[in-house]
């Protein structure tokens, strides 16, 4: 693709209006992004117009309430949580405006599983270690209290029974993590 006079003042324009270099790319056709961007550069243009205006006319600047002693500070995570609120968004360099209902984060409570059953650990040290035992870590290697577990691993792992379900996870579960 030739850089023409007549394309080339087309990308000067359309850049100064402030379409981004993909809108750019496209309304010229046969280019692609990253060619305008480096036409941009050569041509030592200065960076690109907002389309919507600075950041102070787009955004009302809010106040925050400050805590008094009237009112207490609240200390829980729940009680810091905000309701769901209506937020504005732009598509891409237009002025087009979107609007959107955005849920806060829900607050997940941990509930630890108290049916598991932990093997009894042998508490073998490295030099102790065969192909037959299991080879998982506890503790801090650089603690006198360090130790692997020990106990009788399968053929095909190097932990026990125990130690293979958390060391290998199905694929189902590490997605929904």
């Amino acid at each position: 693709m030739n850089w023409t006079d007549e394309r080339v003042e087309k990308l000067k324009r359309l850049w100064s209006e402030g379409l981004s270099a993909s809108q750019i790319a496209a309304q010229l056709g046969g280019v692609s992004r990253n060619a305008v961007i480096g036409k941009v550069h050569r041509l030592n243009l200065p960076g690109r117009a907002k389309a919507g205006g600075t950041v102070a006319t787009t955004r009302p600047a809010t106040k925050r309430p400050t805590a008094t002693a009237s009112t207490p500070r609240t200390t829980t995570f729940q009680a810091r949580v905000a309701p769901a609120r209506n937020t504005v968004r732009t598509a891409g360099a237009t002025a087009l405006k979107d609007e959107m209902d955005m849920e806060t984060a829900q607050v997940l409570e941990y509930v630890p599983v108290n049916n598991a059953t932990l093997p009894t650990s042998l508490r073998l040290t490295l030099t102790e270690l065969t192909e037959r035992t299991c080879k998982w870590p506890v503790g801090d290697p650089l603690k006198d209290d360090f130790h692997f577990c020990g106990c009788e691993a399968s053929e095909a792992s190097p932990y026990c029974k125990f130690h293979a379900k958390m060391a290998y996870q199905p694929v189902s579960e590490r997605r929904r993590a």
